[in-house]
């Protein structure tokens, strides 16, 4: 399996102030094992994709990332990234996109789980808040699908719940997501969906749509159950 060291372990603050839980992930400052196999998410993902995404891009960022941490004087120890993330205006630019890049990456990894014959979908509380805040899983499947498909150049699409508890859809350019203070979509993301063409190109061409119908086969619910549950407590 593929894999890098480890990084420091840390308890992940809220960035979203008093009654709000810690994300599941406990997503640090640096690259993580894969969870699977280069070739574990064929053939909707292919392994020569899912090795360069990981070990060059994903990679790219989290080194980049430890040197913008080390320029502006960061304490990892003391300071998790999803907070670091939530005042992220106080930062460069450098740590912006980079900061940005690792915890989506991260994120995303976790997300995905080999496909299967019949797919997986979400159950339990997760599907009965899609349907009372979408009216249908086919409306929120949708409605995502079309995030991630107009969002213009590169970027991510998100399944977050806000505040209220709500949940919502939409998209962040480049490698922003709703933790960070300067985004216009805000929330606990539960689900993010990389649209960069380096996640899609080499199987699927310029035909993003098709990317992200194939995808839905291997959205690993179970993690994104998991998320809901912990921002819920």
């Amino acid at each position: 399996m593929a894999g890098v060291a480890t990084g420091l372990s840390f308890t992940v603050l809220s960035s979203f102030g008093k009654g709000y839980a810690p994300l599941a992930d406990n997503i640090t400052y640096k690259q993580q094992p894969l969870p699977y196999d280069y070739k574990a998410l064929e053939p909707i993902i292919d392994a020569t994709t899912m090795e360069l995404h990981y070990s060059k891009h994903g990679a790219a960022y989290a080194k980049a990332l430890g040197e913008a941490v080390q320029a502006e004087g960061v304490n990892t120890a003391s300071t998790s990234l999803e907070s670091l993330l939530g005042n992220i205006s106080k930062y460069s630019t450098k740590m912006r996109n980079n900061a940005g890049g690792q915890f989506n990456h991260e994120m995303f990894w976790k997300s995905m789980v080999a496909p299967t014959s019949a797919g997986t979908k979400p159950s339990g509380k997760l599907l009965a808040a899609i349907q009372k805040d979408f009216n249908s899983l086919e409306a929120f499947t949708a409605q995502f699908t079309d995030a991630g498909k107009n969002r213009f150049g590169s970027g991510w699409a998100w399944l977050v719940v806000t505040k209220d508890h709500k949940l919502v859809v939409g998209s962040t350019p480049n490698q922003d997501n709703p933790l960070m203070d300067v985004s216009d979509l805000k929330g606990t993301p539960l689900l993010g969906l990389d649209v960069w063409e380096h996640a899609y190109y080499l199987k699927y061409q310029n035909r993003r749509p098709d990317y992200i119908n194939a995808w839905w086969n291997v959205v690993n619910w179970s993690v994104v159950e998991e998320r809901f549950k912990a921002a819920h407590k």
